[in-house]
Protein backbone atom coordinates (compact mmCIF):
# COMPACT_ATOMS: atom_id res chain seq x y z
CA UNK A 1 0.00 0.00 0.00
CA UNK A 2 2.81 2.42 0.89
CA UNK A 3 4.55 1.64 -2.39
CA UNK A 4 1.39 2.35 -4.38
CA UNK A 5 0.85 5.62 -2.50
CA UNK A 6 4.45 6.62 -3.23
CA UNK A 7 4.06 5.83 -6.93
CA UNK A 8 0.80 7.81 -7.09
CA UNK A 9 2.44 10.82 -5.41
CA UNK A 10 5.39 10.69 -7.82
CA UNK A 11 3.07 10.52 -10.83
CA UNK A 12 1.06 13.47 -9.49
CA UNK A 13 4.23 15.51 -9.03
CA UNK A 14 5.32 14.70 -12.57
CA UNK A 15 1.93 15.76 -13.96
CA UNK A 16 2.10 19.02 -12.00
CA UNK A 17 5.58 19.74 -13.36
CA UNK A 18 4.43 19.00 -16.90
CA UNK A 19 1.43 21.29 -16.45
CA UNK A 20 3.66 24.03 -15.04
CA UNK A 21 5.91 23.72 -18.11
CA UNK A 22 2.92 23.87 -20.45
CA UNK A 23 1.54 26.90 -18.60
CA UNK A 24 4.43 28.92 -20.00
CA UNK A 25 3.22 28.19 -23.52
CA UNK A 26 -0.54 28.11 -23.01
CA UNK A 27 -3.05 30.72 -21.90
CA UNK A 28 -4.90 28.86 -19.16
CA UNK A 29 -7.67 30.46 -17.05
CA UNK A 30 -6.53 32.19 -13.83
CA UNK A 31 -7.06 30.57 -10.46
CA UNK A 32 -5.55 29.58 -7.10
CA UNK A 33 -2.15 27.86 -7.13
CA UNK A 34 -3.05 25.22 -4.57
CA UNK A 35 -0.74 22.76 -2.85
CA UNK A 36 1.26 19.83 -4.23
CA UNK A 37 -0.74 16.60 -4.55
CA UNK A 38 -4.03 17.91 -3.12
CA UNK A 39 -4.24 21.09 -5.19
CA UNK A 40 -7.03 23.35 -3.93
CA UNK A 41 -9.14 20.65 -2.26
CA UNK A 42 -8.70 22.30 1.14
CA UNK A 43 -10.45 25.40 -0.27
CA UNK A 44 -13.58 23.39 -1.07
CA UNK A 45 -16.12 22.71 1.66
CA UNK A 46 -17.27 19.14 0.96
CA UNK A 47 -20.67 19.89 2.52
CA UNK A 48 -21.20 23.06 0.46
CA UNK A 49 -18.98 22.74 -2.64
CA UNK A 50 -21.25 25.05 -4.65
CA UNK A 51 -20.74 27.85 -2.14
CA UNK A 52 -16.95 27.42 -2.07
CA UNK A 53 -16.68 27.36 -5.86
CA UNK A 54 -18.96 30.40 -6.16
CA UNK A 55 -16.74 32.40 -3.79
CA UNK A 56 -13.71 31.53 -5.93
CA UNK A 57 -15.58 32.74 -9.03
CA UNK A 58 -16.16 36.08 -7.30
CA UNK A 59 -12.39 36.36 -6.85
CA UNK A 60 -11.06 34.94 -10.13
CA UNK A 61 -13.86 35.63 -12.58
CA UNK A 62 -16.48 33.88 -14.71
CA UNK A 63 -13.92 31.32 -15.89
CA UNK A 64 -11.13 30.11 -13.64
CA UNK A 65 -9.10 26.98 -13.11
CA UNK A 66 -7.83 25.03 -10.13
CA UNK A 67 -6.36 21.65 -9.47
CA UNK A 68 -8.56 19.31 -7.45
CA UNK A 69 -6.13 16.61 -6.48
CA UNK A 70 -5.04 14.95 -9.70
CA UNK A 71 -7.76 16.58 -11.81
CA UNK A 72 -7.21 19.89 -13.62
CA UNK A 73 -10.55 21.70 -13.34
CA UNK A 74 -12.11 24.64 -15.18
CA UNK A 75 -15.11 26.32 -13.54
CA UNK A 76 -17.64 28.34 -15.57
CA UNK A 77 -20.08 30.69 -13.86
CA UNK A 78 -21.29 32.72 -16.84
CA UNK A 79 -24.31 31.43 -18.82
CA UNK A 80 -22.90 32.49 -22.18
CA UNK A 81 -19.62 30.69 -21.53
CA UNK A 82 -21.51 27.59 -20.31
CA UNK A 83 -23.69 27.52 -23.41
CA UNK A 84 -20.68 28.09 -25.67
CA UNK A 85 -18.59 25.36 -24.02
CA UNK A 86 -21.25 22.66 -23.63
CA UNK A 87 -22.34 23.05 -27.25
CA UNK A 88 -18.92 21.81 -28.42
CA UNK A 89 -18.05 18.20 -29.15
CA UNK A 90 -14.67 18.92 -27.54
CA UNK A 91 -16.33 19.17 -24.12
CA UNK A 92 -18.91 16.38 -24.49
CA UNK A 93 -16.87 13.88 -22.47
CA UNK A 94 -17.11 13.13 -18.78
CA UNK A 95 -14.68 14.32 -16.16
CA UNK A 96 -11.94 11.79 -15.29
CA UNK A 97 -13.28 11.18 -11.80
CA UNK A 98 -12.28 8.03 -9.98
CA UNK A 99 -15.82 7.19 -8.89
CA UNK A 100 -17.25 7.77 -12.36
CA UNK A 101 -14.72 5.54 -14.03
CA UNK A 102 -13.94 3.28 -11.07
CA UNK A 103 -17.53 2.36 -10.27
CA UNK A 104 -19.45 2.85 -13.50
CA UNK A 105 -16.53 1.97 -15.81
CA UNK A 106 -17.63 4.69 -18.22
CA UNK A 107 -21.09 3.14 -18.80
CA UNK A 108 -24.59 4.46 -18.18
CA UNK A 109 -26.43 7.43 -19.69
CA UNK A 110 -24.71 9.86 -17.29
CA UNK A 111 -21.20 8.42 -17.15
CA UNK A 112 -20.66 7.24 -20.74
CA UNK A 113 -18.81 9.24 -23.37
CA UNK A 114 -17.81 8.96 -27.02
CA UNK A 115 -19.67 6.56 -29.32
CA UNK A 116 -21.16 4.56 -26.41
CA UNK A 117 -22.73 7.73 -25.00
CA UNK A 118 -24.07 8.86 -28.41
CA UNK A 119 -25.64 5.45 -29.01
CA UNK A 120 -27.21 5.23 -25.54
CA UNK A 121 -28.47 8.82 -25.56
CA UNK A 122 -30.09 8.30 -28.96
CA UNK A 123 -31.73 5.10 -27.72
CA UNK A 124 -33.05 6.77 -24.53
CA UNK A 125 -34.32 9.82 -26.45
CA UNK A 126 -36.18 7.74 -29.03
CA UNK A 127 -37.61 5.42 -26.36
CA UNK A 128 -38.89 8.28 -24.20
CA UNK A 129 -40.55 9.89 -27.22
CA UNK A 130 -42.20 6.59 -28.15
CA UNK A 131 -43.47 6.35 -24.58
CA UNK A 132 -45.03 9.81 -24.76
CA UNK A 133 -42.37 12.42 -23.91
CA UNK A 134 -43.52 14.66 -26.75
CA UNK A 135 -45.33 18.00 -26.96
CA UNK A 136 -48.56 16.73 -28.53
CA UNK A 137 -50.27 13.50 -29.58
CA UNK A 138 -52.01 10.37 -28.26
CA UNK A 139 -48.80 8.91 -26.82
CA UNK A 140 -48.44 12.00 -24.61
CA UNK A 141 -52.05 11.54 -23.48
CA UNK A 142 -51.31 7.96 -22.42
CA UNK A 143 -48.23 9.06 -20.48
CA UNK A 144 -50.28 11.80 -18.82
CA UNK A 145 -52.85 9.25 -17.67
CA UNK A 146 -50.11 7.11 -16.09
CA UNK A 147 -48.66 10.14 -14.29
CA UNK A 148 -52.09 11.22 -13.07
CA UNK A 149 -52.93 7.74 -11.74
CA UNK A 150 -49.88 7.81 -9.48
CA UNK A 151 -50.53 11.45 -8.57
CA UNK A 152 -54.01 10.47 -7.37
CA UNK A 153 -52.49 7.63 -5.38
CA UNK A 154 -50.13 10.11 -3.70
CA UNK A 155 -53.06 12.45 -2.91
CA UNK A 156 -55.03 9.65 -1.25
CA UNK A 157 -52.02 8.51 0.78
CA UNK A 158 -51.37 12.10 1.92
CA UNK A 159 -55.01 12.39 3.00
CA UNK A 160 -54.96 9.10 4.89
CA UNK A 161 -51.68 9.82 6.64
CA UNK A 162 -52.61 13.44 7.45
CA UNK A 163 -55.82 12.42 9.20
CA UNK A 164 -53.76 10.38 11.65
CA UNK A 165 -51.15 13.12 12.14
CA UNK A 166 -53.18 16.34 11.98
CA UNK A 167 -51.27 18.11 14.74
CA UNK A 168 -47.68 16.96 14.21
CA UNK A 169 -47.70 16.89 10.43
CA UNK A 170 -46.05 14.33 8.15
CA UNK A 171 -42.90 14.03 6.06
CA UNK A 172 -44.19 13.45 2.50
CA UNK A 173 -40.91 12.04 1.14
CA UNK A 174 -41.85 8.35 1.33
CA UNK A 175 -45.19 8.89 -0.40
CA UNK A 176 -43.65 11.08 -3.09
CA UNK A 177 -40.66 8.79 -3.62
CA UNK A 178 -42.93 5.77 -3.96
CA UNK A 179 -45.30 7.38 -6.47
CA UNK A 180 -42.76 9.30 -8.55
CA UNK A 181 -40.46 6.27 -8.56
CA UNK A 182 -43.35 4.12 -9.75
CA UNK A 183 -43.84 6.42 -12.73
CA UNK A 184 -40.32 5.51 -13.80
CA UNK A 185 -40.95 1.84 -12.95
CA UNK A 186 -44.04 1.89 -15.13
CA UNK A 187 -42.15 3.48 -18.03
CA UNK A 188 -38.99 1.39 -17.78
CA UNK A 189 -40.42 -1.97 -16.66
CA UNK A 190 -44.12 -1.72 -17.45
CA UNK A 191 -45.03 -2.39 -13.81
CA UNK A 192 -45.46 -0.60 -10.49
CA UNK A 193 -44.42 -1.83 -7.06
CA UNK A 194 -46.55 -2.00 -3.95
CA UNK A 195 -45.30 0.57 -1.45
CA UNK A 196 -44.37 -2.15 1.04
CA UNK A 197 -42.68 -4.46 -1.46
CA UNK A 198 -39.35 -5.41 0.14
CA UNK A 199 -37.29 -5.06 -3.05
CA UNK A 200 -38.86 -1.68 -3.83
CA UNK A 201 -38.28 -0.38 -0.27
CA UNK A 202 -34.65 -1.55 -0.47
CA UNK A 203 -34.13 0.12 -3.86
CA UNK A 204 -35.49 3.46 -2.57
CA UNK A 205 -33.27 3.35 0.50
CA UNK A 206 -30.22 2.40 -1.54
CA UNK A 207 -30.82 5.20 -4.00
CA UNK A 208 -31.06 7.81 -1.24
CA UNK A 209 -27.92 6.55 0.48
CA UNK A 210 -25.95 6.24 -2.76
CA UNK A 211 -26.56 9.86 -3.72
CA UNK A 212 -25.34 11.02 -0.29
CA UNK A 213 -22.26 8.77 -0.24
CA UNK A 214 -20.98 9.82 -3.64
CA UNK A 215 -21.10 13.43 -2.50
CA UNK A 216 -19.35 12.65 0.79
CA UNK A 217 -16.69 10.63 -1.06
CA UNK A 218 -15.62 13.65 -3.09
CA UNK A 219 -11.98 13.43 -2.04
CA UNK A 220 -11.79 9.88 -3.39
CA UNK A 221 -12.65 11.22 -6.84
CA UNK A 222 -9.48 13.31 -6.90
CA UNK A 223 -7.08 11.33 -4.71
CA UNK A 224 -7.55 7.68 -5.74
CA UNK A 225 -4.87 6.40 -3.36
CA UNK A 226 -7.30 7.14 -0.49
CA UNK A 227 -9.10 3.91 -1.40
CA UNK A 228 -6.49 2.08 0.68
CA UNK A 229 -7.53 3.91 3.85
CA UNK A 230 -10.13 1.80 5.74
CA UNK A 231 -12.89 4.46 5.75
CA UNK A 232 -12.74 5.05 2.00
CA UNK A 233 -12.12 1.36 1.28
CA UNK A 234 -15.36 0.47 3.06
CA UNK A 235 -17.18 3.31 1.34
CA UNK A 236 -15.95 2.18 -2.07
CA UNK A 237 -17.06 -1.39 -1.35
CA UNK A 238 -20.48 -0.13 -0.29
CA UNK A 239 -20.91 1.86 -3.50
CA UNK A 240 -19.74 -0.96 -5.77
CA UNK A 241 -21.92 -3.53 -3.98
CA UNK A 242 -24.86 -1.15 -4.25
CA UNK A 243 -24.30 -0.71 -7.98
CA UNK A 244 -24.09 -4.45 -8.61
CA UNK A 245 -27.22 -5.18 -6.58
CA UNK A 246 -29.37 -2.35 -7.95
CA UNK A 247 -28.45 -3.02 -11.58
CA UNK A 248 -30.13 -6.37 -11.23
CA UNK A 249 -33.40 -4.45 -10.92
CA UNK A 250 -33.08 -1.06 -12.64
CA UNK A 251 -30.74 0.88 -15.02
CA UNK A 252 -29.16 4.28 -14.47
CA UNK A 253 -32.04 6.15 -16.05
CA UNK A 254 -34.25 5.26 -13.04
CA UNK A 255 -32.09 7.13 -10.54
CA UNK A 256 -31.47 10.07 -12.86
CA UNK A 257 -35.18 10.47 -13.56
CA UNK A 258 -36.42 10.05 -10.00
CA UNK A 259 -33.99 11.90 -7.73
CA UNK A 260 -33.97 15.34 -9.37
CA UNK A 261 -37.74 15.50 -9.91
CA UNK A 262 -38.49 14.30 -6.38
CA UNK A 263 -36.07 16.84 -4.90
CA UNK A 264 -37.61 19.76 -6.82
CA UNK A 265 -41.10 18.84 -5.65
CA UNK A 266 -39.92 18.53 -2.04
CA UNK A 267 -38.36 22.02 -2.18
CA UNK A 268 -41.51 23.41 -3.77
CA UNK A 269 -43.84 22.08 -1.08
CA UNK A 270 -41.54 23.38 1.66
CA UNK A 271 -41.52 26.89 0.18
CA UNK A 272 -45.29 26.86 -0.21
CA UNK A 273 -45.59 26.05 3.49
CA UNK A 274 -43.33 28.90 4.60
CA UNK A 275 -44.86 31.35 2.07
CA UNK A 276 -48.63 30.94 2.55
CA UNK A 277 -49.48 34.08 0.55
CA UNK A 278 -47.68 32.70 -2.50
CA UNK A 279 -49.44 29.38 -2.00
CA UNK A 280 -52.82 31.12 -1.92
CA UNK A 281 -52.08 33.04 -5.13
CA UNK A 282 -51.23 29.80 -6.93
CA UNK A 283 -54.34 28.10 -5.54
CA UNK A 284 -56.55 30.96 -6.75
CA UNK A 285 -54.98 30.72 -10.22
CA UNK A 286 -55.70 26.98 -10.29
CA UNK A 287 -59.26 27.58 -9.10
CA UNK A 288 -59.81 30.21 -11.79
CA UNK A 289 -58.38 28.16 -14.66
CA UNK A 290 -59.55 24.68 -13.67
CA UNK A 291 -62.82 25.53 -11.96
CA UNK A 292 -64.71 22.53 -10.65
CA UNK A 293 -62.98 19.97 -12.85
CA UNK A 294 -61.96 16.86 -10.97
CA UNK A 295 -58.46 16.65 -12.47
CA UNK A 296 -55.88 19.09 -13.79
CA UNK A 297 -54.59 18.26 -17.26
CA UNK A 298 -51.37 19.20 -19.02
CA UNK A 299 -53.53 21.29 -21.33
CA UNK A 300 -54.78 23.25 -18.30
CA UNK A 301 -51.20 23.76 -17.11
CA UNK A 302 -50.36 25.87 -20.17
CA UNK A 303 -52.60 28.57 -18.66
CA UNK A 304 -51.21 28.21 -15.12
CA UNK A 305 -48.51 30.83 -15.66
CA UNK A 306 -47.90 31.69 -11.98
CA UNK A 307 -47.59 28.00 -11.10
CA UNK A 308 -45.10 27.39 -13.91
CA UNK A 309 -43.14 30.51 -12.94
CA UNK A 310 -43.06 29.34 -9.31
CA UNK A 311 -41.64 25.97 -10.33
CA UNK A 312 -38.97 27.78 -12.37
CA UNK A 313 -38.16 29.97 -9.39
CA UNK A 314 -37.66 26.92 -7.15
CA UNK A 315 -35.40 25.39 -9.80
CA UNK A 316 -33.37 28.61 -9.75
CA UNK A 317 -33.39 29.32 -6.02
CA UNK A 318 -32.65 25.72 -5.00
CA UNK A 319 -30.66 24.44 -7.96
CA UNK A 320 -31.03 20.68 -7.66
CA UNK A 321 -27.57 19.94 -9.14
CA UNK A 322 -25.70 23.04 -7.90
CA UNK A 323 -22.30 22.26 -9.45
CA UNK A 324 -23.89 20.83 -12.58
CA UNK A 325 -22.88 17.47 -13.99
CA UNK A 326 -19.15 17.96 -14.79
CA UNK A 327 -18.03 17.51 -18.38
CA UNK A 328 -14.64 16.43 -19.66
CA UNK A 329 -12.46 17.82 -22.45
CA UNK A 330 -11.79 15.02 -24.96
CA UNK A 331 -9.36 17.18 -27.00
CA UNK A 332 -7.44 20.43 -26.54
CA UNK A 333 -9.71 23.40 -27.24
CA UNK A 334 -10.65 26.91 -26.13
CA UNK A 335 -13.34 28.54 -24.03
CA UNK A 336 -13.38 32.24 -24.77
CA UNK A 337 -9.76 33.32 -25.03
CA UNK A 338 -8.44 30.57 -22.77
CA UNK A 339 -6.80 27.28 -23.67
CA UNK A 340 -8.39 24.15 -22.17
CA UNK A 341 -6.27 20.97 -22.18
CA UNK A 342 -7.52 17.51 -23.01
CA UNK A 343 -8.53 15.66 -19.83
CA UNK A 344 -9.72 18.78 -17.99
CA UNK A 345 -12.89 18.64 -15.93
CA UNK A 346 -15.40 21.35 -16.91
CA UNK A 347 -17.80 22.44 -14.16
CA UNK A 348 -20.87 24.42 -15.29
CA UNK A 349 -21.47 26.07 -11.91
CA UNK A 350 -25.25 26.39 -12.06
CA UNK A 351 -25.56 27.65 -8.49
CA UNK A 352 -23.36 30.69 -9.19
CA UNK A 353 -25.31 31.48 -12.36
CA UNK A 354 -28.71 31.12 -10.71
CA UNK A 355 -27.68 33.26 -7.73
CA UNK A 356 -25.79 35.99 -9.61
CA UNK A 357 -27.26 39.44 -8.80
CA UNK A 358 -26.15 40.66 -12.24
CA UNK A 359 -28.80 38.38 -13.74
CA UNK A 360 -31.33 38.13 -10.93
CA UNK A 361 -32.46 41.02 -8.74
CA UNK A 362 -32.52 39.98 -5.07
CA UNK A 363 -31.46 36.42 -5.97
CA UNK A 364 -31.99 35.04 -2.45
CA UNK A 365 -35.70 35.89 -2.51
CA UNK A 366 -38.55 33.79 -3.93
CA UNK A 367 -39.92 35.98 -6.75
CA UNK A 368 -41.72 33.91 -9.41
CA UNK A 369 -42.78 37.07 -11.24
CA UNK A 370 -39.24 37.31 -12.66
CA UNK A 371 -40.31 34.51 -15.03
CA UNK A 372 -43.44 36.32 -16.20
CA UNK A 373 -43.36 38.93 -18.98
CA UNK A 374 -45.27 42.25 -18.67
CA UNK A 375 -47.97 40.85 -20.96
CA UNK A 376 -48.42 37.76 -18.78
CA UNK A 377 -46.46 35.07 -20.62
CA UNK A 378 -43.92 32.65 -19.17
CA UNK A 379 -40.33 33.63 -19.98
CA UNK A 380 -37.06 31.80 -19.36
CA UNK A 381 -34.00 34.10 -19.28
CA UNK A 382 -30.65 33.08 -20.73
CA UNK A 383 -29.23 32.64 -17.22
CA UNK A 384 -31.81 29.94 -16.37
CA UNK A 385 -30.34 26.48 -17.02
CA UNK A 386 -31.97 23.98 -14.58
CA UNK A 387 -31.56 21.06 -16.98
CA UNK A 388 -28.09 22.20 -18.05
CA UNK A 389 -27.58 22.89 -21.76
CA UNK A 390 -25.73 21.74 -24.84
CA UNK A 391 -25.11 18.26 -26.20
CA UNK A 392 -25.51 16.54 -22.80
CA UNK A 393 -28.55 18.48 -21.65
CA UNK A 394 -30.93 16.38 -19.52
CA UNK A 395 -32.56 13.94 -21.95
CA UNK A 396 -35.68 13.64 -19.78
CA UNK A 397 -36.40 17.34 -19.21
CA UNK A 398 -39.86 17.23 -20.81
CA UNK A 399 -40.88 14.20 -18.74
CA UNK A 400 -39.66 15.92 -15.55
CA UNK A 401 -41.76 19.00 -16.39
CA UNK A 402 -44.84 16.84 -16.97
CA UNK A 403 -44.44 15.05 -13.64
CA UNK A 404 -43.76 18.24 -11.67
CA UNK A 405 -46.65 20.23 -13.11
CA UNK A 406 -49.23 17.48 -12.52
CA UNK A 407 -48.01 16.50 -9.03
CA UNK A 408 -47.58 20.06 -7.76
CA UNK A 409 -50.77 21.54 -9.21
CA UNK A 410 -52.86 18.64 -7.90
CA UNK A 411 -51.36 18.82 -4.40
CA UNK A 412 -51.94 22.59 -4.18
CA UNK A 413 -55.51 22.11 -5.49
CA UNK A 414 -56.29 19.44 -2.90
CA UNK A 415 -54.44 20.70 0.20
CA UNK A 416 -53.60 23.77 2.19
CA UNK A 417 -50.00 23.19 3.26
CA UNK A 418 -48.42 24.64 6.38
CA UNK A 419 -45.69 24.16 8.98
CA UNK A 420 -46.76 22.40 12.22
CA UNK A 421 -47.12 25.06 14.90
CA UNK A 422 -44.76 23.36 17.36
CA UNK A 423 -42.14 22.38 14.79
CA UNK A 424 -38.51 23.49 14.92
CA UNK A 425 -37.23 26.33 12.70
CA UNK A 426 -36.89 25.30 9.06
CA UNK A 427 -33.36 24.88 7.67
CA UNK A 428 -33.36 26.03 4.04
CA UNK A 429 -29.70 25.27 3.36
CA UNK A 430 -30.25 21.61 2.59
CA UNK A 431 -27.71 18.80 2.23
CA UNK A 432 -25.45 18.65 -0.80
CA UNK A 433 -24.37 15.33 -2.29
CA UNK A 434 -24.83 14.98 -6.03
CA UNK A 435 -28.08 16.88 -5.55
CA UNK A 436 -29.05 19.63 -3.12
CA UNK A 437 -31.86 18.10 -1.06
CA UNK A 438 -33.88 19.68 1.75
CA UNK A 439 -33.32 18.35 5.22
CA UNK A 440 -36.15 16.14 6.45
CA UNK A 441 -39.19 18.18 7.39
CA UNK A 442 -42.81 17.73 8.39
CA UNK A 443 -45.80 19.57 6.89
CA UNK A 444 -49.51 19.60 7.64
CA UNK A 445 -51.75 18.81 4.66
CA UNK A 446 -55.26 20.08 5.31
CA UNK A 447 -57.78 18.93 2.67
CA UNK A 448 -59.53 21.83 0.98
CA UNK A 449 -63.31 21.76 0.74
Amino acid sequence: MLLLCLITIILLLISILVMAKNNKKKNYPPGPRGFPIIGSLLSINSKEPHISLTKLSEKYGAIYSLRMGSVYTVVLSDPKLVRQALAKDAFSGRAPLYLTHGIMNGYGIICAEGEIWKEQRKFVSITLKNLGMIKYGPKRDIMEIKIRELTNEAIQKLKDKSIINVKNGIDPIEILHNCIGNIMNNLVFGKVYNENDEIWKWLRELQEEGVKHIGVAGALNFLPFLKYIPYYKNLMKSLIDGKLKTHKYYPDIFGAGTDTTLTTIRWFLLYMAILPNQQEKIYQEIKTIVGNKQEITLEDSCSLILLQASICEIQRLKTVVPVGIPHGAIVDDKIGDYDIPKGAMIIPLQWAIHMNPNYWENPNEFIPERFISPDGFLIKPCAFIPFQTGKRMCVGDELAKMIMIIFISTIIKEFKISIPSDDEPIDLNGDCGITLVPKNYKLTFIARQ
